[in-house]
This record gives structure tokens, C-alpha cells and sequence, in this order.
């Protein structure tokens, strides 16, 4: 047997954990973890599965065959070694415009200037080359004549500063989408089996009003105990139940067992439907947190239900799609 990571991009999150879940199924491998991120762009599904090497191929034809995916990669799953979705966004670096240069403020002295030295020149040229009447004999000189230096030509007015327009955008670009969370993995642990009894102390005095109890037990024991302890609290539940009321059945098959003694059961804890060889479970309490499951606890409770009451002793659970993970209801199949 070979674990499988199987990472895919679709446009829509309604009902894809379902339809993927049914594929893996269908080409022989059961569902390990499953995850649902939403992304700029689209949906990115994790799914760890496992089954045979073989059944490889099968899988992931069937899943490039699958309408709804857009690409989807499979590589082997690495316990303990989390690695990014194939095609989640990646941030981008923000554009910032470099700054205007300064205004040529010099510009109108450096014109002003030579102007001003042609205005010298002009005035002191008729005064350089100016002589003096010749004076006939015995005639006095006349009196020298005055000169009036020619008007200085107006200085030039200064060319306006030019205005230098910043290309600027019409408006600031979006920031980018936040990169999603990394998918990591944590390593499972073995049930707390001392939070467990806790549950189990009191239970013939409470069931079935025994959801408080099983909260407490996941916020009490650590994340990667939870699901193990739920699902070992649902065993010992479950068995306890089909002592109580079941007992006197006979061997059934998987039809019957889940019609006359999993229905009922179920149904004193959560609201349920029989779809064929599925129990939806809607509005699971042990499911409100995105991503946190609660429905190992269901699969525990089944098999210590059904196992004494079944003729076959390979009874197989799998967890389709989970409220949690934004289905409309739990759905888990059953087959043996």
C-alpha cells in the first residue's frame, strides 16, 4: 500500500469534496485527510489517500478525465513533511514610482545674465569710437556735443519654469491576495485514553445528552490526539449501545445492520438520512470550526454499533466530505 498527496485547482468548492471523494473511491483507495483552500485562483483541494500501487494510474485518469478540475498534481505523501499547494499565489512586490527630478530653478539667471552684458557692450561702443569736429582757424571749437547713449534693450523675461507631470496611475494598484496558509500535517498521536474514561463515567446517567461531554474532550486533549481519542470515545459509546439495545439481534447484513440498529442509534444523537450505502449527518455539532472534523467520533460510534451485528468482520468507514470543510452535511460510506 502507498500513500498519495494529491493537490488539484478547481473553479468551485460546491459539492467537489464529494464527487473527488467518490473518484478515489471508486479506483480503490480510501481518503487519509482532505482539505478545501479558497485562493485568488480558485479553490485549492489537498487530499492524502491511500491504496495500491497499481491503482495509481487509474486514479489519476480519472481525475484528468474529472470536468470540474482545472490541473492537479500527484506526488507521494511525506508524513511530517508539509509542502505548499502546486498553485497557490504567491505575494508580489508593490510598485512604488521613482521620484521627480527638482524643477531647473536656475533656469531665468542663467537667461538674465548674458542679456545683461550685451546691454553693456551696446552703451559703451558708441563711446569708444566718438571723436571730436575738426575746429576751423580762428573760430572757437564748438561746444562738444552731448551724447546720449542709445535706450539698453529690455532684458529678455525669463522662459517659465517648465511643470514636469508625474505619470502617475489613475489609481494605486490592489494590494495582492494573501498567500494561503501552508498545508501542514500534523503527526498523529494515540488516544488519551484517561480524558476518554472521563467522557465514559458518566454516560449511563446522560446518553444520549452527551454532546457537552465530547467538546470538552476535543478542547481538552492536543490537536493531534483529537481525532484518535474522538474516534476511540465513539467505539466504546457505540459498543456500550448495542449491548444496552441490540444485543438480542441476530447477524445481518450491511442493509439491514444500518436500517435496524446504525438509523436508530444516530438518530438519538444527531439528525441523519440513509442514502443507499451513505449516513448524511446535518449540522454535526462536533463539526462548526472550518477544518476542525469532528467525524471520527461518528466513525468510531458505527463500528462499535455494527461490528458485533454484522456477519462480515471487515466493516470499512470512509468520511466523503465533511460540514467542516464546507459541505452542506457529513457524509460517511459505509461498505464490508
Amino acid at each position: 500500500m502507498i500513500e498519495l498527496e494529491i493537490q488539484a485547482l478547481s473553479e468551485r468548492r460546491d459539492g467537489l469534496l464529494i464527487e473527488v471523494g467518490r473518484l478515489v473511491v471508486a479506483n480503490g483507495f480510501t481518503l487519509q485527510r482532505q482539505r478545501l483552500t479558497q485562493d485568488a485562483h480558485g479553490i485549492l483541494l489537498t487530499m492524502v489517500v491511500r491504496g495500491s500501487p497499481r491503482k495509481q494510474r487509474a486514479l489519476a485518469a480519472a481525475l484528468d478525465a474529472y470536468e470540474r478540475i482545472i490541473s492537479f498534481e500527484i506526488s507521494d505523501f511525506v508524513e511530517g513533511d508539509p509542502k505548499p499547494h502546486f498553485a497557490a499565489s504567491r505575494a508580489m512586490p508593490t510598485y512604488t514610482p521613482d521620484p521627480a527630478p527638482p524643477p531647473p530653478a536656475a533656469t531665468a539667471a542663467a537667461t538674465a545674465a548674458p542679456a545683461a552684458d550685451v546691454a553693456v557692450q551696446t552703451i559703451a561702443a558708441p563711446i569708444a569710437s566718438a571723436t571730436p569736429h575738426a575746429v576751423p582757424e580762428l573760430q572757437l571749437p564748438p561746444e562738444p556735443a552731448v551724447l546720449h547713449p542709445p535706450e539698453p534693450e529690455a532684458a529678455p523675461e525669463p522662459e517659465p519654469d517648465f511643470e514636469f507631470l508625474l505619470a502617475t496611475p489613475s489609481r494605486e494598484p490592489p494590494p495582492p491576495p494573501p498567500a494561503p496558509e501552508p498545508f501542514v500535517e500534523l503527526v498523529p498521536l494515540d488516544a488519551d485514553e484517561a480524558a476518554v474514561e472521563k467522557v465514559l463515567s458518566r454516560l449511563a446517567t446522560e446518553f444520549p445528552q452527551i454532546v457537552p461531554r465530547l467538546l470538552a474532550l476535543d478542547q481538552s486533549v492536543a490537536e493531534a490526539a483529537r481525532e484518535s481519542s474522538l474516534a476511540l470515545a465513539g467505539q466504546r459509546i457505540g459498543a456500550w449501545v448495542f449491548n444496552r439495545d441490540c444485543a438480542a439481534v441476530a447477524q445481518l447484513d450491511l442493509q439491514q445492520a444500518i436500517e435496524r440498529v446504525a438509523l436508530p442509534a444516530l438518530s438519538a444523537l444527531v439528525e441523519v438520512e440513509h442514502k443507499g450505502d451513505q449516513l448524511h449527518i446535518h449540522d454535526s455539532p462536533l463539526c462548526t470550526q472550518q477544518g476542525h472534523s469532528g467525524c471520527s467520533f461518528f466513525s468510531g460510534y458505527l463500528e462499535g454499533l455494527l461490528g458485533p451485528a454484522l456477519h462480515s468482520q471487515s466493516l470499512s468507514i470512509f468520511a466523503v466530505c465533511c460540514r467542516s470543510y464546507g459541505a452542506d452535511a457529513c457524509v460517511l460510506a459505509l461498505s464490508d
